[in-house]
């Protein structure tokens, strides 16, 4: 049994409450720096937009930041700067992230912006076409990406097509060519509302006085949004699909492989965790890093992530590797996915991975950043605000044969969704 570490964010030394129209603030008291930290996070995303207008939430968060009812993008900037702040907005899926940075005092003058842009912004004409000429020549970019090809094309082998997870966030040139003021106005109106809406504020301020401030700056805003459906179900993969992308003129091949993951709420999602840290994260990469890349030399890099979410975000392996190499690094790729299943996690690799896992947490939260970050998460995922407490205990707990049971049931190196590009001589002969 370990000692709680009383230092960590916890229910006696953070801040939560829920206002009446449905923001819940969080707010941690840090008073080593004259500097405040807001993170947060409002229920709108791609996941509300309809399908022939992909980007749209994207598109429309872009353009928010550019200019409100109350001030222009050129004061709107001007503010910030002018006392060495910072803000931005953030789209995701199922959210709009926000988040600013500044000094104490200016903690009224950030949230004021924030709530400004959130609630009023303006969708200057100019600046629509402005930041639709970015995010196309961003897309136009992201064509020549050997990274960006694979793991767009993994999606949409992994996932249903109405399932959110299978699109681009950002869209397509299509869409993106297509989508109005009107139709950015419209999704405004109807997603963007406090329901669901969640503020931590991290820094040199006392909890109550940050919740005071959100309260009288955000405190009034009513709207609402419609509900959400639930997801569509996504089945498990049943047989092998697999895309390949050529691209020319590149000398490398990228690889993605990989299934539909646990959701974050699944209650083996730290289990997975675990199996992952083996798999493809501790040290040079897990046991991944150390056959494909050390002993072999068959990638520049190769690991694997379990991301977890809202929904059954994907557990996936990335590799980088020599178009020569494509198939032999598959092959070992699929072989120690079969070992995980397999074979016991050793006692070594169990305890260096437990230490990995807990011996990090500290270092996520060393700066106020972190910490808020961290806040939302907990917030976000219903883990309670004693989690970090428990943090340590759970991830001791789990022992190698938990670990195994979940990588059985979510890794089949049988049945998976495998994307590659690279260069035309490459994919056209695997």
């Amino acid at each position: 049994m370990h000692k709680t570490n009383l230092s960590l964010p916890g229910p006696d030394n953070t801040l939560r409450q829920t206002l009446p129209n449905g923001i819940t603030v969080l707010a941690r008291e840090n008073f080593a720096s004259p500097a405040v930290v807001i993170s947060g996070y409002l229920e709108a995303g791609s996941e509300d937009e309809p399908l022939e207008q992909a980007g749209l939430s994207a598109f429309t968060d872009e353009v928010m930041e550019r200019g409100t009812h109350r001030r222009s993008f050129a004061q709107l900037y001007e503010e910030v700067e002018s006392v060495g702040a910072s803000f931005g907005l953030g789209s995701g899926v199922h959210l709009t992230s926000f988040g600013a940075k500044g000094l104490v005092e200016q903690l009224p003058l950030l949230l004021d912006i924030l709530n400004d842009v959130l609630r009023n912004p303006a969708f200057p004409p100019e600046q629509i076409e402005r930041a639709r000429g970015e995010i196309l020549s961003a897309l136009r970019e992201q064509e020549h990406s050997t990274r960006a090809r694979a793991n767009r094309a993994f999606h949409e082998l992994a996932y249903p097509a109405e399932h959110p997870y299978h699109r681009r966030v950002s869209g397509t040139p299509e869409t993106i060519t297509n989508i109005t003021r009107d139709a950015m106005r419209a999704f405004h109106e109807r997603y963007f509302s406090p329901q669901g809406m969640v503020i931590a504020i991290v820094g040199a301020v006392k909890a109550t006085e940050a919740l005071k401030a959100v309260t009288e700056i955000m405190g009034d805003w009513s709207a609402r949004r419609p509900a959400r459906s639930p997801l569509p179900d996504v089945p498990a993969l049943a047989a092998i699909s697999r895309q390949t992308i050529a691209i020319p003129e590149k000398t490398q091949s990228d690889l993605v492989l990989g299934w539909p993951g646990p959701p974050r709420r699944s209650p083996d999602f730290l289990s997975c965790y675990l199996a992952n840290t083996v798999l493809g994260v501790f040290g040079m990469m897990g046991r991944l890093g150390e056959r494909v890349r050390s002993q072999n030399g068959l990638a520049y890099y190769v690991y694997s992530r379990v991301d977890g979410g809202t929904g059954p975000g994907p557990w996936q392996t990335n590799a980088g590797v020599n178009p020569a190499n494509v198939a032999a690094a598959i092959e070992m790729i699929l072989d120690e996915v079969q070992r995980l299943r397999e074979e016991r996690i050793t006692d070594a690799e169990l305890n260096d991975s437990k230490a990995y896992l807990t011996g990090s947490l500290p270092l996520q939260l060393e700066t106020n950043e972190g910490v808020a970050q961290t806040l939302t998460n907990i917030e976000r995922y219903g883990l309670g605000l004693d989690y970090l407490r428990r943090y340590r205990e759970i991830i001791m707990n789990i022992t190698a044969a938990e670990a195994q049971t979940a990588a059985r049931r979510w890794l089949d190196p049988q049945h998976y969704a495998l994307a590659i590009a690279g260069p035309p001589d490459d994919t056209q002969s695997q």
